[in-house]
């Protein structure tokens, strides 16, 4: 079976975009952001990934990724 992996820090290595400035408009903690950047999440909250995206002007596919097994 494969697994979902979030790839949100390389999304915004490749684009320079500031931690901060996420935090900020998605209105999310720093120890909350590193979690989703670091892929450490146990439980992925449907409405962050949604601020972030729109924050981002990008799709889930772009900071979420299925790999297989």
């Amino acid at each position: 079976m494969g697994r979902i992996e979030i790839v949100l820090g390389t999304y915004l290595k490749d684009n320079g975009i500031s931690k901060n400035k996420i935090c900020k408009h998605c209105d999310m903690q720093r120890t909350q952001l590193n979690k989703y950047i670091n892929n450490e999440m146990e439980r992925v909250d449907l409405a962050i990934l949604a601020r972030l995206c729109d924050y981002l002007k990008c799709e889930v596919s772009d900071i979420l990724e299925y790999r297989n097994a």
